[in-house]
């Protein structure tokens, strides 16, 4: 029973951000209306991530296989994108080199502010 409130309480939160996004017309997709309305509901402690955690964790343990549908429609459709994978390629390896060494920094400067005493 509990698996099944969690589940309830994960695509109620996602259905409640698509009805967002449709309804105030919205220029962000519904499933980021849903992630940032769980974010504020775990932030204001409205929500307790124990009431989330055992279907969250299943969730992102399998994260790799929610990528298969988009890497399918990729290789169907390549024929759109075929003058122009190289450049999309480029732009995602140096994006990705750029994403990692700001998390990197961002972490450290979090951990010189607030390592020594939450840590």
């Amino acid at each position: 029973m509990k698996l099944f409130r969690e589940i309830i309480i994960i695509f109620g939160i996602s259905y409640i951000g698509e009805c967002l996004s449709t309804l105030l017309h919205l220029p962000l997709p519904g499933s980021l209306v849903g992630m940032l309305l769980l974010l504020l509901l775990l932030s204001f402690r409205i929500l307790r991530l124990d009431m989330i955690a055992t279907v969250s964790d299943f969730l992102l343990g399998h994260l790799p296989f929610f990528f298969i549908p988009a890497g399918v429609a990729l290789m169907a459709k390549f024929y759109h994108i075929a003058d122009i994978w190289i450049p999309i390629l480029l732009i995602c390896m140096v994006t990705t080199v750029i994403t990692m060494g700001l998390s990197g920094w961002s972490m450290q400067q979090v951990m010189e502010k607030w390592g020594k005493k939450h840590g």
